[in-house]
């Protein structure tokens, strides 16, 4: 192939133009501890920090890399040796295999894509940037790990020699089932097949249909156990390979046709078991509650067991209690039975709904995306009132008649319940199929773009499309996006010639019909930029026309491989089929009737030659005009070209502002600096879509301020610097505000104690004292300014974060700005879920493969706009659909599922039970006796431990006699709320020790509590998982101080005796003033504690995020591409990327 060049020139680096600086990359906790650092990373100037610490983090090979400085091998730390490695090994593949005309082409090849790479104009999955190039540029080899390839000189079947000489680039796979249990592609087989591919983060999705029913006849006699058994055990293989640390989770399709006996189970899977969930949690909390009542009535005040029910009247209400309660009997007997023991103790674990709990852990089907096959008989029996016959996998015999209404019903509801199943159309994907004689498409793979023969795979790649959008003009850079398909269709095709891949039938079947994924991101992006409404019907015709361009242009490319490689190898025994599927794509370019689609039920959307830019469709048209007449003469490469992937962490890496086909979900983002933190930018195409739509530039300052805020704390209304000025505040307290303003979000939290110092609160503020160090204290509202005050300085200073309202902004304009979500306080509009639809519906007819994206509803969505919007989808040709409906899982925050005046019930049950708790029982035993002094200089000791990542210092006080009088907690946690929650806790518990209370009681009363951080206990001998800090607090001193070898995972070896003098001096804070500790008032720390998370929540979705935090790097900005996440600040998806 001739390869021209368009953005470098001969003989000149690739990378001339291009400035590169040293950085360094972080990601942090939220507490601040540091996951990952690495200095001196070397990255493009423009690249953001985002993208800098997804290259540094995940993509930088970490050892055996020879040093230029040294003779040691390390790791990378420079993006150019990244674009090296990956555009080096595709050129020399390329180049050994006969790819470029001469070796000028080969040249161009390697610069061009270097360049493209460098500008974040491409890039492709992920897996290339781990593995590919790494024996090309280092000669990193690595002991092989069982992976096949096709050798493409002799085209036979070889095992690989080593891990890296043939990399692994693909993400994508769909592998086959047969109805048997422990043979080769049978059941068994498929768990250890699938957790190969976990392995090496990739994502693979099986039809599961041959597997017969529950109830069918065996072969060797008996009957079978079904499905569902089948499915719950890889389910559980899938949850178990997510948690061991591998590269990302497991991501897993499960696909089932309509007609199999078992549908009805399968479609209600992950609804019934949120049900359970559900159960458990609520259940697991009336447990321990009745039965903690129940075992306390089972004894009198001397502590002396009194099950008596005659004379233990308590007693008798406590078990009808539990009978009301539904407690099973049994359960009741249990506990008396340990009473009439003496025991007083009897454990019941509570559960909660949240996503890594034990309730979730517990149950099946969370470890898949769950998808029906719908052919189009069933639309048909639908729509006549017919019903929907269900067939044994054996016999092909009508297991059950079942009304197609109901299934309907079923599978909607099921979906509004949960976000699953989506449906796949059978019919739809398999008219479109290029290559039927190969056998029909069954599945796909988990995020459903791919969807071709089982045990294939594909390998993705995507263009940035603002790169190739040009402000100035307002047009879109036809010719060099043009350019880039046909590269970037070159770099995966040789990417399928130097493949390994993890079983025999897939290398073998990749090798046979070389099929690609390349697609786009940033859609949403562009047309906000252009200043077109997504979903509107210009908007449908620019993405039908560009999706027209990629995958015409890249079958153009693969036809002119195929002249002078060959086309692939089963092409000719599919030659009819696949020409006959590019003329209906070429069809769908032109929106006359004269020439009607060939062979399709349900006929797709055509561009709209009146919306569509001229020369978009001119070009659209020519593309596949080419592509047609090229693939008639010659052939083509490869069965498929395209998919629109969800672009998750490759979109970071681009610093895309919208993954795939997706619109944009907030106007206001926030930009992460070097040393940590963040700062407020305006999405950056809205200054353009103001431009273009005819604003001033004084009009689109001020529109953007609207937004984004000013910053101007000497001109903010009210609290201003004046004020400060004239109460007398020094200058260099003004400029610590002024300098935190920069990175906050609301002036409660810069206008504080801890900013401006205590000397200056007390001193020039006049504030009492005692009042500086309460949790609860406002010194905004104590210098006199009201709620309004602060609002008003906040939309100043911060801005609204939408544009609805902002001045000169023309309400016909809205439509352009708005985004998945709603955006800030004040704004109220967001696409509906039929835009998505529409946005879909156009660029589906220029797709080999499908659309991953899923269709967001709001928690007021009904079933009917379910069924609505599933039946839009097949009704308008779409291969797949999948919806999320706001609050629908369990595991997300109730908060973002209910009104805004509901939004205060925010995070967490268990902060109030803890802060009710602790008051109700400090009162109670407080007052029993008088209080016991400790001495000045007292023994105690330290212990060091992290839970669950979070590190955690306990310290004890001991009496002279060696017995607990005070215990101190110090907990490196974001956020003064939680570590004033435990301060007062600890408090708490040291005054109930002083004043009488055994320390048995505090043990049998926290232990076991519930709530974050828990988990995994480090740096501790005996005590290895907690439920909670407290709980773990309780579990050592009950040990230390009480021998109680039953509260640890690991008891000591030898029987420890209570500490007491021989315990170390513990380094502790002085105890003098504990008249003024006692003063804390524990109710507002917790209460403090659980506004900060729910803050912290309700901030994040504000911002257009979801409110979780990130289980990676615990940031809340997390952003939904439907059932799926992924995190803005470190790149971790859950998934589907």
């Amino acid at each position: 192939m001739k390869i021209p060049r368009r953005f470098t020139k001969e003989n000149n680096s690739p990378f001339n133009g291009i400035e590169f600086e040293a950085r360094t990359s972080e990601i942090r906790e939220p507490n601040g501890k540091v996951i990952f650092s690495q200095k001196n990373v070397m990255v493009p100037k423009h690249w953001s920090q985002v993208a800098t610490d997804i290259l540094a983090q995940k993509y930088f090979r970490r050892a055996g890399v020879p040093q230029s400085n040294s003779d040691e091998l390390s790791g990378e730390n420079d993006a150019r040796q990244v674009f090296h490695r990956l555009a080096g090994c595709w050129t020399d593949w390329g180049n050994r295999f006969g790819y470029f005309t001469t070796e000028r082409d080969a040249k161009a090849f390697y610069d061009e894509v270097s360049f493209m790479l460098a500008n974040q104009m491409a890039a492709p999955n992920s897996p290339q940037w781990f593995n590919t190039g790494l024996y090309y540029a280092y000669g990193i080899t690595g002991p092989s790990q069982g992976h096949f390839y096709v050798d493409p000189k002799t085209k036979k079947l070889k095992e690989s020699e080593n891990a890296y000489e043939h990399p692994q680039p693909h993400a994508c796979f769909i592998q086959s089932v047969s109805d048997d249990l422990v043979n080769e592609n049978g059941v068994m087989n498929l768990w250890t097949r699938e957790a190969r591919l976990f392995k090496y983060g990739s994502g693979t999705g099986t039809n599961f249909s041959n597997l017969r029913s529950e109830g069918e006849k065996l072969s060797g006699g008996g009957k079978s156990s079904g499905l569902m058994s089948f499915l719950k055990i890889g389910d559980r293989a899938a949850g178990a390979i997510k948690s061991g640390g591998t590269t990302r989770r497991a991501a897993k399709m499960v696909c089932l046709d309509l007609d199999h006996p078992e549908v009805e189970s399968f479609i209600d899977w992950k609804a019934e078991e949120e049900q359970k969930v559900s159960a458990l949690a609520a259940g697991s909390r009336l447990h321990r509650k009745l039965l903690k009542n129940l075992l306390d009535n089972c004894f009198d005040e001397a502590g002396r067991p009194h099950t008596d029910l005659k004379e233990n009247k308590n007693l008798k209400k406590s078990i009808r209690a539990c009978r009301e309660g539904f407690i099973p009997e049994n359960t009741i007997q249990k506990v008396l039975q340990l009473a009439s023991q003496g025991i007083r103790e009897y454990e019941f674990p509570e559960l909660d709904t949240g996503w890594e709990s034990e309730a979730y852990s517990t149950v099946s089907g969370q470890n898949s995306n769950n998808s029906v096959r719908i052919p189009n008989e069933f639309f048909d029996a639908l729509e006549n009132g017919r019903d929907w016959r269900l067939k044994y996998r054996t016999t092909g015999v009508v297991a059950k008649e079942v009304a197609s209404e109901s299934l309907w019903n079923k599978i909607a509801t099921a979906a509004w319940a949960c976000a699953d199943p989506g449906l796949q159309f059978d019919t739809t994907i398999n008219e479109w199929h290029t290559c039927p004689e190969g056998g029909r498409i069954n599945a796909s793979n988990p995020c459903s773009e791919y969807m071709f023969l089982d045990d294939t795979a594909c390998n993705l790649a995507s263009l940035n499309l603002m790169k190739f959008y040009d402000p100035k003009s307002g047009s879109f850079l036809i010719e060099d996006f043009t350019h880039a398909v046909r590269l970037w269709t070159t770099v995966l095709e040789i990417s399928v010639l130097m493949a390994q891949f993890p079983s025999k039938e897939i290398a073998k079947k990749s090798y046979q019909y070389r099929t690609l994924g390349l697609g786009y991101a940033n859609l949403g992006a562009l047309l906000m930029s252009m200043g077109i409404p997504y979903g509107s019907p210009k908007a449908k015709a620019i993405c039908a026309a560009i999706t027209a361009i990629l995958t015409g242009e890249s079958y153009g490319t693969s036809a002119e491989l195929a002249k002078e490689l060959g086309p692939f190898e089963k092409f000719l025994e599919n030659r009819e089929s696949m020409l006959r599927v590019i003329r209906n794509h070429r069809r769908a370019t032109r929106d006359d009737n004269s020439d009607p689609f060939e062979g399709l039920t349900v006929c797709p959307e055509k561009i709209d030659s009146s919306e569509c830019p001229k020369e978009l469709l001119e070009t659209a048209r020519l593309s596949w005009d080419r592509a047609l007449e090229l693939g008639e003469q010659y052939g083509y490469r490869n069965a498929q070209v395209s998919v629109i992937a969800p672009t998750g962490t490759i979109g970071l890496i681009m610093d895309c502002d919208t993954t795939g086909i997706e619109p944009d979900f907030s106007i206001v983002k926030f930009k992460k600096l070097s040393g940590g933190g963040y700062f407020r930018i305006i999405n950056q195409s809205v200054p353009l879509a103001l431009r273009g739509l005819g604003y001033s530039e004084s009009q689109t300052r001020e529109i953007i301020d609207y937004a984004l805020g000013k910053g101007d704390f000497e001109k903010c209304p009210e609290i201003c610097r004046a004020f400060f000025e004239k109460k007398g505040v020094p200058a260099s307290s003004i400029s610590e505000i002024e300098k935190n303003l920069k990175t906050a979000f609301d002036i409660r939290f810069v206008i504080t104690p801890w900013v401006l110092g205590e000397e200056v609160c007390t001193k020039v503020l006049e504030v009492n004292p005692e009042d500086v160090t309460k949790p609860d204290f406002s010194l905004l509202a104590h210098l006199g300014f009201t709620n309004a005050h602060i609002e008003k300085a906040n939309e100043f200073l911060f801005g609204t974060m939408t544009l609805e309202g902002a001045p000169h902004l023309k309400e016909e304009d809205y439509p352009v700005f708005d985004c998945a979500n709603k955006c800030g306080k004040k704004g109220s509009r967001f696409l509906p879920y039929q835009a998505h639809i529409e946005m879909m519906a156009s660029a589906q007819p220029f797709i080999s493969g499908a659309i991953s994206k899923t269709i967001n509803m709001t928690a007021e969505a009904t079933i009917e706009d379910v069924k609505d919007a599933y039946m839009s989808s097949w009704k308008k040709m779409l291969k797949a659909i999948a919806l999320y409906r706001d609050g629908s899982k369990l595991s997300q925050p109730l908060s973002a599922a209910l009104l805004e005046t509901a939004e205060e019930l925010d995070e967490p049950i268990e902060a109030e039970a803890l802060k009710t708790d602790i008051v109700a029982f400090a009162d109670k035993l407080v007052r029993k006796s008088l209080r016991r002094e400790l001495p000045n200089r007292r023994m105690g000791y330290t212990v060091k431990s992290t839970i669950g990542g979070q590190r955690v210092y306990l310290r004890t006080g001991e009496y002279e006699d060696g017995s607990l009088g005070e215990i101190f907690i110090d907990i490196y946690k974001e956020g003064a709320a939680y570590r004033a929650l435990m301060n007062a806790f600890a408090i708490s518990v040291s005054l109930g020790l002083q004043y009488g209370v055994p320390l048995e009681e505090f043990v049998n009363k926290f232990h076991m509590f519930r709530f974050e951080p828990n988990g995994h206990v480090a740096d501790h001998d005996n005590v290895k998982f907690c439920s909670s800090i407290i709980d773990f607090i309780f579990r050592d001193l009950a040990l230390n101080y009480l021998g109680r070898t039953d509260m640890v995972h690991v008891p000591p070896k030898e029987p420890i005796a209570p500490l007491g003098s021989l315990g170390a001096m513990a380094a502790m804070q002085a105890t003098v003033p504990m008249q003024a500790e006692e003063r804390v008032d524990v109710a507002l720390s917790a209460r403090e504690f659980e506004d900060d998370l729910a803050l912290s929540s309700r901030l994040a979705k504000t911002k257009g995020y979801e409110g979780d935090p990130c289980s990676e790097c615990g940031h809340f900005t997390l952003v939904r591409g439907g059932t799926c996440l992924r995190c803005v600040s470190c790149g971790s998806t859950s998934g589907c990327s």
